[in-house]
């Protein structure tokens, strides 16, 4: 017969020792303990090995009357399952792993399908969940044993929305039939969307009222189990049903919900890489972080509050900036770079106008005033900068003065640079990028180094982003930039921005000098390791206070995806808005440069003759390949972002906050760039001819 039935014990589903994953295995477990809090389960019995039911009745005698029982004179047929202690667990539903046996007729297809199934459990490889060891799969294998049902409808069904991580919601998809065909992939079947309380929200596809596969009576029942299942197991089920001709409903396996998604807490901030992107394009280590993008926060929360953008409650317990992973991120809402969640509340909220209202006078004396106080400040940097000796020629006190000093200044430059932005627009045009392009075109020609063009050309580290770590080379490629004007032609709004980024270089030189002289602890420690510090850290052992005695086990950040452009948080992870930049259909914020058609470009291999560039944002590093564009298309970012600002100036049609754009318009792809309107088409869908972009930065 090819299985040994005295090493084979029967426990019938109705039992009380059948409850116990441990002896039937998990999907028969479920099933009794469906059974027994009154869920429609259909009658059957477990096989399991002997010494797991020592009072079990064994041999061919007790398999041959357990299988008379279900099969009867006339043999209805049966169906042979695996239930592992394995599978359907809440670490892993193990789905498909194991073999079913569907549709079995007779004593000799039984012990056969019995066989089959146990044969199956040789195969599958498993890694024991709690302890990460190989596990023998015999140890846990079971074979359930049921009547074969034929549904005339049936379907799979989750008590919650795992992709979204909704438990407010059920999932139904049912097709004619039984549910081994959405199981095995062969059929899509109807999706439905439901309520906890039973109310259809959608069908996919649309299906004519009175035309359902699942009518109100058949989803109120479903949705019913649904519930009553999570409250027998504990949670949300991954539920297998099915309807018989007589209109019954039957439950056919539950097991826990695997890979449920996290979802946001309602009332969490809205966040993404946003304008803080071009900044920081990459990881930042805690040092940076505290160097740099506090300070940031900072200066953007005193510009929100003197134009009166926000409330000073939530400006005062909300930081403007952060960091998710290493990678800055912003609060979109505070920035104004999403929509408000609740746009008629806000119009009418009276807080707001007020708040503004009282805002206005410094506003409008601000625009006036701006100029000359940024004038000042820049003065003042230039100035210290000037000053400042080499760091090698710096007592070790001196350095990290410097150091606070940087941190201390460059809150009012973010602040005086978001307000120019805001108030006094882009000026001539002319960025810091452009410059930089301009200038590093000239000392190449000349021949010079990358060290002798920083000396003396430092405008272009505005193409270079801050970083304790080494510093990035310089781009070889330039295209045509034009010819370098001098920083002293640049607008406010540009000068403020290149000298952040000089006060940012001043600060790694000297936290570089610092961790080569051992000037904080004993003996020398790279600038790597330093990184890892927090600023109040790095103080506190420049003092003599001694390094964390942890900082040996202290690992980097590692180079984690790039954030979403939109984004909440959930248990510390970003997990993706949906509803933000839904709308048409590539559409975002147009940046000006006419319009224009090509391909679409990465930035990585052959440059296309008409290239689209299309990225997830917009980092200064990407200047170098603007001259030539036929368009820009960014999935996050400001139109007066540096990027923008110089694409504008090289005429390059660009759209910022394209949703989806990397998904939508991949390498190769058609693409057309409105930059007055932000629409994005993929031309590949028309027919007619490409028409030439209007910018002359597009005749590539």
């Amino acid at each position: 017969m090819g299985i040994d039935p005295d090493l084979l014990a029967v426990v019938p589903l109705d039992s009380e020792r059948a409850k116990d994953p441990a002896v039937t295995g998990a999907k028969a477990a479920h099933l009794a303990r469906a059974a027994a809090a009154g869920l429609p389960v259909l009658p059957g019995f477990a096989l399991v090995p002997a010494g797991r039911a020592p009072d079990a009745p064994t041999g061919a005698e007790a398999l041959r009357r357990a299988w008379h029982t279900l099969a009867g004179d006339d043999e209805r047929p049966l169906v042979v399952r695996s239930s592992s202690a394995h599978e359907d667990t809440a670490d892993s539903s193990m789905a498909g792993r194991f073999e079913s046996v569907l549709d079995v007729t007779g004593w000799k297809e039984f012990t056969t399908a019995v066989r089959t199934v146990l044969d199956s459990a040789r195969r599958v490889h498993v890694l024991h969940p709690s302890e990460g060891r190989d596990a023998d799969p015999l140890d846990g294998m079971a074979v359930l044993v049921q009547p074969m049902l034929r549904a005339v409808t049936g379907g799979v069904m989750f008590g919650a929305d795992p992709v979204e991580g909704r438990e407010d919601r059920v999932l139904i998809s049912a097709v004619r039939g039984g549910p081994d065909q959405l199981v095995n992939g062969s059929t899509q079947g109807v999706r439905y969307q439901l309520t906890r309380h039973g109310r259809l929200l959608r069908t996919e596809p649309a299906e004519p009222r009175s035309a359902r596969l699942l009518g109100r009576s058949e989803t109120t029942r479903l949705v019913r189990m649904a519930r009553k299942t999570q409250r027998v197991f504990g949670g949300p089920q991954d539920v297998e049903f099915g309807f018989d001709a007589d209109g019954r409903l039957w439950l056919f396996q539950s097991r826990p919900i695997t890979a449920m998604a996290a979802r946001p807490p309602r009332g969490t901030r809205l966040l993404g890489p946003g304008p803080v992107a071009e900044t920081f394009p990459g990881v930042l280590q805690p040092l940076e972080e505290d160097l740099w993008l506090a300070p940031m926060s900072h200066g953007l929360t005193l510009a929100l509050d003197i134009a009166g953008a926000a409330p000073r409650r939530k400006l005062r317990t909300l930081p403007v900036v952060t960091t998710v992973g290493g990678r800055a991120a912003a609060d979109l809402r505070l920035l104004g770079a999403a929509r408000s969640a609740h746009p008629l509340l806000d119009f009418l909220n009276p807080a707001p106008g007020a708040r503004r209202a009282s805002a206005a006078w410094r506003v409008g004396r601000l625009r006036s005033a701006l100029p000359l106080l940024a004038l000042d400040l820049m003065a003042d940097v230039d100035r210290r900068l000037a000053e400042l000796p080499a760091p090698r020629h710096l007592l070790g006190g001196q350095i990290l003065d410097a150091v606070s000093w940087g941190r201390a200044v460059l809150s009012p430059l973010h602040a005086q640079e978001s307000l120019a932005g805001a108030l006094l627009g882009t000026g001539s045009g002319a960025t810091a990028a452009g410059e930089a392009l301009a200038e590093l075109a000239e000392g190449r020609a000349r021949g010079l180094t990358d060290a002798e063009l920083l000396a003396r050309y430092p405008v272009l580290l505005s193409l270079l982003p801050p970083t304790l770590g080494e510093r990035p080379d310089l781009p070889e490629s330039t295209g045509r930039p034009g010819v370098p004007r001098g920083v002293g032609a640049l607008p406010v709004r540009e000068g403020l921005r290149l000298r952040i980024r000089w006060v940012q270089e001043m600060q790694a030189e000297m936290v570089r000098e610092l961790a080569a002289r051992g000037a904080v602890g004993a003996g020398a420690v790279g600038p790597s390791r330093l990184a890892l510090l927090r600023w109040d850290e790095l103080a506190r052992a420049a003092d003599g206070g001694g390094l964390p005695p942890d900082l040996a086990e202290r690992l980097p950040r590692p180079d984690t995806p790039a954030l979403p452009a939109a984004f909440r948080l959930a248990d510390g992870r970003p997990v993706a808005d949906p509803t933000v930049g839904r709308g048409r259909s590539g559409e975002g914020q147009g940046a000006g440069g006419g319009t224009g058609t090509g391909t679409a470009w990465d930035g990585n291999g052959d440059r296309p003759e008409r290239p689209v560039l299309v990225v997830s944002a917009l980092d200064p590093a990407l200047a170098p390949l603007l001259p030539g564009l036929a368009g820009l298309v960014a999935e996050t970012g400001s139109v007066l972002s540096h990027l923008a600002v110089l694409a504008r100036e090289y005429q390059v049609p660009t759209a910022v906050g394209v949703p989806g754009a990397l998904d939508r318009f991949p390498p190769g792809t058609g693409v057309s760039v409105d930059g007055a309107t932000g629409a994005v088409e993929n031309t590949d869908r028309h027919t007619s001819p490409q028409t030439p972009a209007t910018g002359n930065g597009a005749a590539a």
